[in-house]
């Protein structure tokens, strides 16, 4: 089984067994993917608050994966050894919380699922923007996919549904360009981002995600 949900933001208690029962008939082989903003790598060092919040969820039957947001210490992060994991390359933060790397390709049970972290904001980490290599390294991994995906996991969204969510109002930037051209050039079924703190059909095979738990396979 694949759920999926948004942004967290340090904060997994929509997990809890009352508000997420389906996880007790999940195992370490079922997975939850956070669109984002996980924020459970921040405090630096380490608090106890920190510590018994991953304990916490790493105890949960089932295994999470999240893609980046722009609201991560990414010195932590980017500071944690690179693993081989599904296919793609994961930061493990425990043994059951592993951030999926941007421009990676995992094979999830037969089930094909591209990640794509990052967003523009105001933080403090220049690397919440995606660099030109990674959003080149993203490319190449799809080409060498034949260009298909089952599923694509981002933070933002393509430039198209961001247009639409924000009314026009939102400005375009290099991502959500990059994430549109990846629109329109890729064979997938279902595409899922967070970042903009709603749920929400967009359109036909994208959706964004904020405290909604979907299954999706």
């Amino acid at each position: 089984m694949i759920y999926i949900t948004g942004d967290i933001h340090a904060d997994p208690k929509r997990f809890s067994t009352d508000g997420f029962p389906e996880q007790k008939s999940m195992t370490k082989n079922d997975y939850v993917i956070i669109c984002g903003d996980f924020g459970l790598l921040w405090d630096q060092p380490q608090s106890s608050r920190e510590k018994h919040t991953i304990d916490w969820l790493s105890q949960k039957s089932f295994t999470t994966l999240f893609v980046d947001g722009n609201h991560e210490n990414f010195d932590r992060l980017n500071a944690l050894p690179i693993e081989e994991w599904h296919g793609g390359k994961v930061h493990r933060i425990s043994d059951s919380i592993l951030h999926l790397m941007r421009g990676e390709m995992f094979d999830l049970d037969g089930i094909s699922v591209f990640a794509f972290g990052g967003a523009r904001s105001h933080s403090w980490w220049q690397q919440e923007m995606p660099s030109w290599e990674e959003m080149d390294h993203g490319l190449k991994t799809l080409k060498a996919h034949g260009m298909k995906t089952d599923f694509i996991i981002t933070h933002d969204g393509p430039a198209s549904d961001v247009a639409i969510l924000g009314g026009g109002s939102f400005q375009q930037d290099p991502l959500t360009k990059y994430l549109e051209r990846i629109k329109q050039t890729v064979d997938y079924d279902c595409w899922f981002f967070g970042h903009h703190h709603m749920d929400r059909r967009v359109d036909s095979k994208d959706f964004v995600f904020f405290e909604q738990i979907s299954r999706i396979a």
